[in-house]
């Protein structure tokens, strides 16, 4: 507890983050940890003076034995995974699990979709299986965000199938990945300030310089390298998140550094005025 509270104080003693906003990490980045030993791994993330994440897995775990390890850790899963499909055709389970963790937001990063195969008829079954589950989440009090992963961003009449989606999202919102933004061709900054209503969560990740992006959505994993150092203006993005009142800020570091580039990113943030 004591590690949480020093972290915490410094980021908001700088008078950079809001006291409704805070920095949290993505449960994803740690996914190798987490097959070798689950309790330390969630103690590692304590011991980051990380309180918020975001995840939804259990790791083969009783869910009442995980959570158990989340409260021994200080941990508030504040957000949790859903797929499509279960969106699609059992938003009741995806529900249960939000309650069960007692989460307030449910992201979604990947829509299946043939190969590269990625267009406007896409765009559209994606965004009314979005707004018609959102709506129910909605309802149930929960807050869906859908994760873009830069197939998204190709060209759509004078704008992008991004574009399509934030026009028509009338009951999701979505979370901006920025790494993946920028990856698919996109201004991750620029785009906050065009909707600056539609993104309610926020993944930080910053990208290996020279890597040159594309709009499939994939890319290798260790070009995720230490906020700050690399190619992405995350200075500039968590300024607008503060403007926007963006409540949780999650890295995601998907890298095979994850363990040492955490905590100095963790540093950087610190660091921002």
């Amino acid at each position: 507890m004591i590690k949480k509270i020093v972290i915490a104080t410094i980021l908001l003693g700088s008078g950079f983050l809001a006291h409704s906003q805070e920095v949290g990490i993505q449960l994803y980045s740690l996914r190798n940890q987490f097959k070798m030993d689950v309790s330390n791994t969630l103690g590692l993330i304590n011991e980051w003076g990380i309180g918020k994440i975001e995840g939804g897995d259990t790791y083969d775990m009783p869910l009442e034995d995980f959570k158990a390890l989340l409260d021994q850790n200080n941990l508030d899963m504040v957000s949790i995974g859903a797929t499509f499909e279960d969106l699609e055709s059992d938003v009741e389970k995806v529900i249960k699990n939000a309650k069960d963790f007692g989460a307030k937001y449910v992201m979604c990063a990947w829509v299946p979709h043939e190969g590269n195969t990625w267009e406007l008829k896409e765009t559209q079954h994606a965004t009314e299986v979005f707004n018609k589950s959102g709506k129910v989440l909605k309802q149930n009090g929960l807050v869906l965000a859908y994760h873009p992963h830069g197939y998204e961003f190709r060209k759509y009449k004078r704008g992008t199938l991004f574009d399509y989606m934030a026009q028509n999202a009338t009951d999701f919102t979505f979370e901006l990945d920025v790494f993946w933004a920028q990856h698919g061709g996109a201004d991750p900054l620029e785009l906050m300030k065009k909707y600056p209503k539609k993104f309610t969560l926020l993944h930080l990740k910053d990208m290996e310089k020279g890597i040159k992006g594309n709009n499939t959505g994939h890319e290798e994993d260790d070009t995720n390298v230490v906020l700050g150092t690399g190619q992405i203006d995350i200075a500039g993005v968590v300024a607008e998140a503060k403007k926007l009142g963006i409540e949780y800020m999650f890295i995601e570091d998907e890298s095979s550094n994850v363990v040492t580039q955490v905590p100095k990113s963790l540093e950087y943030l610190k660091s921002l005025k």
